[in-house]
């Protein structure tokens, strides 16, 4: 029996300082195995975060983007309203032009054309004026001045009205403050109230405008 431990101490002692290397040198294998997985879980995470990272980054980019998007429209849309608002403005700006030149086109010539009323108001009275039981053969001297006021009257209406410039000699006509003056009212046996009686001075419209009322006299309730 003591052979027999002697033979087993003897097989075990030259392996002995071998499991004491081992022994020695496993916690330096184990710290390194453990720092390479601790190394290897901390670039999992990295790489996990900047992934998570990568991810957040095109949101928050799409966020900006959005609100900028949303910016610009909201700009476009004052841009155009602003636009067309100008447009109207300068439409209407045409059209306001455009009116007053063709009514200084229409009415530059009505300080001139009522000059000329006061003319034709004194043709008009000389031609009354003239006796008709006089106009004969035997006084030809009178007829033809007679016939040259009449001609003159008559060629005076003919521009008068080329230029747009009518006459006004509303007698039975209903009164209209915008086109006659009443001069007095008198009752009028068979005629309504309220109708022109009689005219004391001829109105005048240029293109529709009335450039002189008549005076007249309208009838009343009796």
């Amino acid at each position: 029996m003591a052979a027999v431990a002697q033979c087993v101490r003897g097989a075990l002692r030259p392996r002995l300082p071998l499991l004491s290397v081992a022994l020695r040198t496993s916690p330096r294998l184990l710290c390194a195995a453990t720092q390479q997985k601790n190394t290897g879980q901390t670039l999992e995470e990295d790489q996990s975060q900047s992934q998570n990272e990568q991810k957040v980054e095109p949101s928050s980019a799409e966020k900006l983007l959005a609100e900028e998007k949303a910016k610009l429209e909201e700009q476009l849309k004052e841009v155009t309203e602003k636009y067309k608002r100008a447009l109207a403005d300068a439409e209407n700006v045409r059209q306001r032009s455009q009116k007053l030149v063709e009514e200084a086109k229409l009415y530059g010539i009505q300080s001139f054309c009522k000059d000329l009323l006061e003319v034709a108001d004194i043709l008009e009275k000389a031609t009354e004026s003239v006796p008709r039981e006089e106009i004969k053969d035997e006084n030809p001297h009178l007829k033809s001045l007679y016939e040259g006021l009449v001609m003159t009257e008559m060629q005076i209406q003919k521009v008068f009205k080329k230029h747009g410039l009518l006459r006004l000699n509303p007698v039975g006509a209903k009164f209209d403050p915008y086109e006659h003056e009443a001069l007095f009212h008198t009752a009028v046996e068979g005629q309504e109230p309220g109708t022109i009686a009689l005219v004391s001075k001829i109105g005048y419209k240029l293109h529709g405008r009335t450039l002189r009322p008549a005076l007249v006299g309208v009838v009343k309730d009796a």
